[in-house]
């Protein structure tokens, strides 16, 4: 069998062929390279995003934790008021707001304080988070459970009850793993 130009022009194309599949293939093997150290970078960059938050969160709320430690209840949220001007919408003082009104007795309102942290980042809820108080919040909807559960089911017209019973399923969500 003779080798003509049409068999030489076939057998060109499939060197080329072969040729641009290896080149393909030494590309992706690179580019996975790549991506496992673009999601080390990616890991490494949420953890000093991480440490950088909680500084700035101790640097902001350190004078409230430190009023809190000396026991003065009404000047930490004096102090918290305050920097709720100054940072609306921030999640930590809600949760800092509740711990001190959970300390105080006021339960409704340390009830909603903790919804609206949460609400706002639920890394207060998140196990594997440094921002972490689900054993605190936890411990509270336990607590808050058999106050307001017996009452919002005796007294189903009160509105507040009724929000408070709202408020604690929603804590109970969350910490169950249910998301919004």
């Amino acid at each position: 069998m003779k080798i003509d130009a049409f068999d030489k022009i076939l057998w060109l194309l499939l060197s080329v062929v072969l040729v641009a599949l290896a080149l393909l293939l030494w590309q992706g093997a690179h580019r996975e390279g790549a991506s496992g150290k673009n999601v080390a970078s990616r890991a490494m960059e949420r953890e000093l995003t991480y440490q950088a938050r909680i500084s700035l969160l101790q640097k902001i709320y350190g004078p409230v934790e430190e009023l809190r430690r000396k026991g003065e209840l009404q000047s930490a949220l004096l102090k918290l008021d305050e920097l709720a001007r100054t940072y609306p919408g921030e999640a930590h003082g809600y949760i800092l707001q509740a711990e001190i009104l959970q300390q105080l007795g006021v339960k409704e309102a340390a009830l909603s304080n903790y919804v609206a942290g949460v609400r706002l980042d639920g890394d207060y809820i998140d196990k594997n988070s440094p921002l972490s108080r689900r054993d605190e919040i936890s411990r509270f909807v336990t607590e808050a459970e058999g106050t307001f559960g017996g009452k919002a089911a005796a007294d189903s017209s009160s509105s507040t009850l009724v929000a408070a019973r709202k408020d604690l399923n929603y804590l109970k969500s969350r910490l169950a793993g249910g998301c919004e």
